[in-house]
């Protein structure tokens, strides 16, 4: 199932880059776009993601970086444009 219109992300993709450690919409954002564009997704993405296994500690250190990024990078999106995840934080 669709989670994403917008960029056509499914459910099992969103799973797949969470259980590569993605833990927050935003990060799921950096992996695959889903949520940047309508944000219409996110509470979906937020749904699925439920309570995971980052520590807010992790999150708020920036120690976890999305899915399928390169190591060592930052886990935050930063200067990106259009960006619509508001509802998200």
């Amino acid at each position: 199932m669709y989670v994403c219109s917008c960029f056509g992300i499914t459910e099992e993709q969103v799973k797949q880059h969470a259980d590569g450690g993605a833990c927050t919409p935003r990060q799921i954002a950096s992996a695959c776009k889903a949520g940047t564009d309508c944000g219409g997704c996110v509470r979906r993405i937020q749904a699925l993601l439920g309570r995971g296994d980052c520590s807010r500690r992790e999150l708020a250190e920036g120690r976890t970086a999305p899915a399928g990024a390169p190591a060592g990078a930052p886990a935050a999106l930063s200067g990106a444009s259009g960006v619509r995840l508001s509802d998200a934080a």
